[in-house]
């Protein structure tokens, strides 16, 4: 079965007119996962799926452009669409921050697990695992394994994270690229578009997406940034777009 991943929002840090905070809808034969849930992401997110029929809900870190739709998809499954027991994956600070917005005396509908970088667990078809990403709190860099074909989301990074602790190559990554490289050297906590694509060319990522572009950026600056140090083409990431990868055998 095809693994497919779905851009719901990208932009870094706060919602714009048209694209909301990140949150990706990783899919695969029998699992459907919603990948980091920041502001404005449920919206789109119903126009793939039935809400229904989420396996699970994975948070890479405590930021709310991350994280902050966790509530809401939590009163839905309590008063609207009643379910128990929605795994949920996310860092120590994340459950912490969620159940300080959480009402005690709601049912509880979310199966929580807390996740670090040595954490691996199935959903479904699809394999989980983690690196510790480049960011000022505890963030996780996802990898997903679905019958060989591999898709890694950087989350939000720093310049110290890099693919070299992932092997085999990655095939479909989804990369921090907050900036241009005019603004490396600042202690800004995110990559410039130059920096992922120099580390997913080092990593050999066979598909390279740019994500958590500063809302105003020039799209066509980053391409450019990043292809010259990629060697090939990149993408960036707007909402609604779907990326394939198909088995191996």
């Amino acid at each position: 079965m095809t693994l497919t991943v779905t851009i719901l929002g990208s932009s870094g840090s706060y919602a714009t007119v048209d694209n909301p905070c990140s949150g990706y809808l990783i899919r695969s034969q029998s699992a459907t996962v919603l990948l980091d849930c920041g502001p404005g992401t449920l919206g789109p997110l119903q126009e793939h799926i039935n809400l229904a029929d989420l396996s699970a809900v994975v948070t890479t870190h405590c930021h709310p452009d991350h994280w902050l739709e966790l509530p809401v998809l939590r009163n839905i499954f309590c008063y609207f669409m009643p379910r128990p027991a929605l795994p949920v994956y996310g860092t120590a600070e994340t459950d912490a921050m969620h159940r300080a917005l959480t009402v005690s005396a709601r049912p509880e509908v979310f199966e929580w697990t807390t996740i670090n970088d040595q954490s691996t667990f199935t959903v479904g078809d699809q394999h989980w695992s983690f690196t510790r990403s480049d960011h000022p709190v505890e963030t996780l860099a996802p990898l997903v394994d679905v019958d060989g074909r591999r898709f890694c989301f950087t989350s939000d990074t720093g310049p110290g994270w890099s693919f070299s602790g992932i092997d085999p190559t990655v095939d479909l990554a989804l990369v921090d690229a907050s900036h241009l490289k005019e603004y490396e050297g600042q202690g800004i906590p995110h990559m410039s578009a130059r920096q992922a694509g120099e580390r997913a060319r080092a990593g050999g990522v066979k598909r390279l997406v740019l994500t958590h572009l500063v809302p105003g950026s020039d799209l066509a600056a980053h391409r450019a940034e990043a292809e010259l140090a990629y060697g090939g083409p990149v993408e960036v990431a707007v909402p609604g777009m779907t990326f394939a990868l198909d088995p191996t055998h």
